[in-house]
This record gives structure tokens, C-alpha cells and sequence, in this order.
């Protein structure tokens, strides 16, 4: 089934980061988008009808509502929050959440499935957040269904958010100083999606690392410091702090730092993608304004999901913010505002 000549894409965790990103350019490109949420009549998804996407109530766990949003459709965007999400989901969840779309694509006899894992996802045995997401990648080659693996970094975004805590002021991360920090903008995931569809031949059976810039952290403290005007100081911090806010943040940090970062190939992404902005570039022409929004902000904002495939480094909590600080006393600071993100 098509809408008019358009033919259809159902995107999963259409509200979301990737998702959000996702149906945004497959909109734009011409596609016919079947955006699927848990909540309809949020403002989110009434922002996505009004952009013209076919917005439908289903749910990840009820196979049946699955079964009803892939039928007709062309092509599938699967994504799925994981144990480094805010609020973190479960590996059993998101193993089953990833096994359900993927069975309700192959018994919809869908062309194309395009899956949203993680990059490292093949080597990071033991590392929870990362592992579900390869039993996901397993199970469908397992079935069969014509895919695309894309394995993405972590998000430049995550620097706006008050989930990362860049707005105390200091990027307090349990990165190690001298280890890359992979990183890609999410309208670039949203683009090498909308690639993968219009260009089968090109994607179909590859399971393909992305990534458009690779940064120490105290480069990129550097680099917020000059966007924004405002000393941000990088400060090294203790895994153990990480640990106490999650274990599987803590081990994919460690992961991470021992196996010198997510191992994505700039290069080949971007012959890909010549397009793929760098943190730079990022900055310039979306993140200043967010990132400066969060630092006026008096309490920073809420606390949102950050990157599905990279742990919120920074504490977020008052309490564990007052550890660092304790741990870093004579680290510079930039003008704090405000301890309750």
C-alpha cells in the first residue's frame, strides 16, 4: 500500500532522538512516514501530523499493534531505548522491544529494515547497554529480514542537554582525557537513514559504523568554551561516581576508555554522507543556541534521554555534582547556575 505514489516508512520512536530525526528527514525527502508513539495526542507526535506524518498508537511490547503500523509499508526504522537511556530500560526489554519490530517487519514482508544499534556493538562482550543491542543486530540476520545495521556514536546533542550537565559549568565526564570521544549530529543519523531507503542496493546486509568527528574531552570542553563565551573547564571524573548512578553507564565508559573509543571509521561514513557535520560545524549552526539556552537557564532544564548509545557522563544530581566537586576543588569554574538539573 502506498499514500498516493509515496510509499510508506514506518518509523519507531518517531518522538524520540533518532526517531524524531529519522521521520524528520524521510519527510522531507519525499517519503510517506508512518510515525509510531505510545502517545498520539502528545505535543510531539501532533507535531509530527502536522508535518505530515501519519501518526498511530502502538507499543513495542503489544505485537499485535506492531503487526497493524507495518502492514502496507515499504520499509521500517527500528530504534529502541536501552539501559543508558533516561529512564533506562532493561536488557530483557530491549531485546524483546528490538525481536518484536524486527519479527512484525519479516511477517509484513517488508523491503527494507534499517536498525538503529550501536557502534561497537560487535566487540563489547559483557558490556550490557552495548550487547543488547548486538542480540537485537543477531536476530535479524537470524530471520532474514533485508537490513541495514547502522551503528551510531554518541550524540552531539547530548552536550545540550541538562542530562550531560554541562550547565554546572564544568564538563565532568568519566571519559579519559586522551581517549576520542566519537561523535555525530542526530540530523545526520536522520540522513544516513533516509539514504539507506532511497539507495537499497547500496545499504541492504551492511551493518555500518557512523560517526561524523572524533574529540578528546578537553577538546571539546575547548570548544564550548568558545562557542558559548564561558570558561568550561574539562574534569576528569571518578568512574566510581558514574558507577553509583548506573552500572551500565559506568561499564560502557570503561568500555570506551579500553578499547580507545567506539572504533567507527570517519572516513568511510562520510563518502557515505560527504555531508556529516563535525562537532564544529554542529556547533555553528544548531548547538550554540541550545547550549547557551542551557547555561542561562536558572535550573538547566529537565533532565531528558540522552544518547541510546552513549552514557550521560556528567552527574545530575545535586549530591553527585557536590562529589565532584569536592573530588576537583581546584578545577576553574564557570559561572554556575544552578545545581538542580
Amino acid at each position: 500500500m502506498t499514500n498516493g505514489d509515496k510509499k510508506i516508512i514506518v518509523v519507531t520512536g518517531a518522538t524520540g532522538n533518532q526517531g524524531g530525526a529519522a521521520a524528520a528527514r524521510l519527510l522531507s525527502d519525499g517519503w510517506a512516514v508512518r510515525a509510531l508513539t505510545r502517545d498520539p495526542k502528545s505535543a510531539m507526535a501532533q507535531g509530527l501530523a502536522a508535518s505530515g506524518a501519519e501518526v498511530v498508537g502502538g507499543d513495542l511490547d503489544d505485537r499485535p499493534s506492531l503487526d497493524a503500523a507495518v502492514a502496507g509499508a515499504h520499509g521500517v526504522f527500528s530504534v529502541q531505548q536501552g539501559a543508558i537511556g533516561v529512564p533506562p530500560v532493561r536488557f530483557d526489554d530491549e531485546v524483546r522491544r528490538g525481536k518484536n519490530v524486527a519479527d512484525a517487519a519479516v511477517a509484513a514482508g517488508v523491503a527494507h529494515l534499517v536498525y538503529a544499534s550501536v557502534a561497537g556493538a560487535e566487540r563489547s562482550t559483557g558490556i550490557g547497554a552495548f550487547a543488547a543491542k548486538w542480540e537485537i543486530e543477531q536476530h535479524i540476520r537470524r530471520i532474514g529480514v533485508p537490513a541495514t545495521i547502522l551503528r551510531p556514536v554518541s550524540f552531539m546533542e547530548n552536550y545540550a542537554s541538562p542530562a550531560f550537565g554541562v550547565q554546572t559549568g564544568t564538563l565532568a565526564t568519566a571519559f579519559a582525557p586522551d581517549v576520542p570521544e566519537q561523535l555525530i549530529a542526530l540530523d545526520d543519523i536522520g540522513a544516513l537513514v533516509a539514504l539507506a531507503f532511497r539507495d537499497p542496493a547500496q545499504y541492504l546486509g551492511r551493518a555500518i559504523a557512523i560517526a561524523g568527528d572524533a574529540l578528546t574531552p578537553p577538546t571539546i570542553a575547548a570548544a564550548l568554551s568558545r562557542v558559548t563565551g564561558r570558561e568550561i573547564p574539562y574534569v576528569r571524573l571518578p568512574l566510581e561516581v558514574v558507577r553509583a548512578q548506573s552500572e551500565d553507564s559506568a561499564d560502557a565508559v570503561a568500555f570506551l576508555n579500553d578499547n580507545g573509543g567506539y572504533g567507527a571509521d570517519i572516513p568511510t561514513a562520510r563518502k557515505l554522507h560527504p555531508g556529516l557535520m563535525t562537532f564544529d560545524t554542529w556547533l555553528a549552526t544548531i548547538g550554540r543556541a541550545r547550549i547557551s539556552a542551557l547555561l542561562d537557564s536558572p535550573q538547566g532544564g529537565d533532565v531528558v534521554g540522552a544518547s541510546q548509545g552513549a552514557p550521560a557522563a556528567s552527574p545530575t544530581t545535586r549530591d553527585q555534582r557536590e562529589l565532584v566537586v569536592s573530588a576537583t576543588i581546584t578545577a576553574p569554574r564557570a559561572r554556575r547556575r544552578g545545581d538542580d538539573a
